[in-house]
């Protein structure tokens, strides 16, 4: 099997993927940034199924970065364990579709 130049042509779909999942994360990451400084202010928060919601839809990156750097919701079980779950998950997926994109997978 030889690989030729066009085998890793980037198409508009990844493109579109790639933009959608840098806009996810940053939005995730934001949004934990926000409900810190919202819990340190006493003021309205965040819902948390809305940051499962950002994580789920494939913030998980910009999430679980967001949980460590600003030491938010590590004290509960479900997002301690859940972020990093659902990012493993989603590299998988990833993965997996990178892999039959390119033909590694015979299916």
């Amino acid at each position: 099997m030889t690989w030729e130049k066009e085998d890793f042509s980037v198409d508009t779909q990844w493109i579109a993927v790639l933009i959608y999942l840098c806009v996810i994360n940053l939005v995730a990451f934001w949004a934990m940034f926000s409900d810190k400084k919202r819990a340190k202010e006493k003021a309205w928060r965040i819902p948390e199924k809305m940051l499962f919601l950002l994580v789920i839809l494939g913030g998980s990156v910009g999430g679980t970065l967001g949980m460590c750097i600003f030491r938010h919701k590590t004290r509960h079980w479900y997002f301690k364990w859940g972020f990093p779950a659902i990012l493993v998950v989603q590299i998988l997926v990833v993965l997996f579709l990178v892999c039959r994109h390119f033909g590694l997978i015979p299916f």
